[in-house]
């Protein structure tokens, strides 16, 4: 039986273990997803003993995801990102680590027929997600606009993207409206009824996608259903992340169809 996992503390808020097990019994895999909630100054200990094991792969979840790259040998996206959230073990070396969460993003917009190549991009926020976020659409092809709350922390992430620009928040007025996609990659509406972005400044030839997935209808997502956009809602991001580190662990096309049903069945 292969075993997978998620590393993170606290870890019993996390939906990737019915999503995983969804897939497994889909696939009709003998494996098992489960938890580990190490000290973070085990965390070394916890990825050589999950490698010692024998355990296939992990994800990996907050506090870790920047922490783990000293454990793991990280592929060319999770080391420009600067974060893993999914590893790989295989060999007598250091496990693999990627980044999904760009992926995940990514295939998100694909699946609502959003194309990147050549469009203009906005990205709120530079924290962990804004940064996977930020990288993927670039890759892709996206001239990709940062703006944060800091401005300061918006520039640097700008500058290590060819062709991207950063600023504060107060830049969202003047670059929304001329914007094809605007992810937000904040907190800002999982707790209270607010959007980061100003209603005007959203119109109805624009994809917008929200990271938070509770609630799954934000108050940004409403409000860019009102404007005619196309609204992305953050369990999509979320669904292929997930998707995209079961593919690396299996060699198998995932289920999405049942990974996205036992998703949302516990949202």
């Amino acid at each position: 039986m292969d075993v997978f996992g998620l590393l993170g503390n606290p870890v019993g808020h996390s939906l990737s273990p019915p999503m995983h097990e969804a897939a497994y019994a889909e696939l009709g895999l003998e494996a098992r997803y489960v938890t580990f909630e190490p000290a973070p100054e085990a965390l070394g200990d916890a990825v050589a003993g999950a490698q010692a094991l024998g355990i296939t792969g992990l994800n990996v979840t907050v506090p870790f995801k920047r922490d783990v790259l000293e454990f793991v040998e990280p592929d060319p996206l999770a080391e420009r990102i600067g974060a893993v959230n999914t590893i790989e073990f295989g060999g007598d070396g250091p496990p693999t680590g990627y980044n999904t969460d760009a992926i995940g993003a990514v295939r998100s917009l694909r699946d609502h027929d959003v194309s990147l190549r050549g469009e203009s991009a906005v990205v709120v926020g530079a924290g962990g997600a804004g940064r996977a976020i930020a990288f993927g659409l670039a890759d892709e092809g996206a001239t990709v606009t940062i703006a944060n709350r800091t401005a300061s922390k918006a520039e640097r992430l700008a500058d290590a993207i060819p062709g991207a620009t950063g600023g504060g928040l107060e830049i969202l007025p003047d670059v929304v409206p001329r914007a094809d996609v605007l992810v937000n990659a904040t907190t800002v509406g999982m707790d209270e009824d607010r959007s980061p972005v100003p209603t005007t400044a959203l119109h109805d030839n624009l994809a917008v996608m929200d990271a938070v997935y509770s609630p799954l209808e934000t108050r940004l997502l409403r409000e860019a259903t009102t404007a005619g956009a196309t609204p992305i809602d953050g369990a999509w991001m979320l669904l292929y992340q997930g998707v995209d580190a079961l593919e690396r662990w299996t060699g198998t096309e995932a289920p999405v169809a049942a990974m996205n049903e036992a998703l949302r069945s516990h949202l």
